[in-house]
């Protein structure tokens, strides 16, 4: 795990993943007990062509403007969900922005840095990983931007 390589400590959490959940990330918030806004979901899009990942806090959405001017691109748009899994390696629901099949630019929504702990998908639904924000963007070599929104 790439984790455990880089030294980075982390915590392991999981709970028994509903196939009728609506959202993942929420699922997973409430499963685990934790505030929506220390757990984070990872979407990839593509920017001018690019594939980059946005790491949001579940109770919100991707800006895809902000993410689009994070990684410095005119637009961007959600990815197709079979390339997202191609691409990463892991089933969609279940996408960590760690250990990717290929290292993609990351964009952290920096709401992210005001947690002691946030919480990601540990690459299948079901599986949680908690750690500390900078630790996060070291592993990813994330930058952090305000791309998150609220959901309407």
């Amino acid at each position: 795990m790439a984790l455990e390589r880089s030294g980075i400590a982390f915590t392991v959490h999981t709970y028994e993943h509903d196939p009728a959940a609506a959202s993942y990330g929420l699922e997973a918030a409430a499963a685990l007990g934790l505030a929506p806004e220390v757990v984070f979901k990872t979407l990839l899009a593509e920017a001018d062509g690019e594939l980059v990942v946005g790491v949001v806090p579940v109770a919100g959405q991707l800006d895809l403007k902000a993410l689009a001017a994070a990684v410095g691109a005119k637009r961007a748009v959600m990815a197709d969900p079979s390339v997202a899994a191609r691409v990463t390696g892991y089933v969609v629901g279940g996408i960590s922005p760690i250990g990717q099949k290929k290292r993609l630019r990351t964009v952290l929504d920096e709401s992210a840095v005001e947690h002691d702990q946030v919480y990601v998908s540990g690459g299948r639904r079901g599986l949680d990983l908690g750690l500390r924000p900078d630790y996060l963007v070291a592993v990813t070599g994330a930058r952090t931007a305000a791309i998150s929104r609220s959901r309407a």
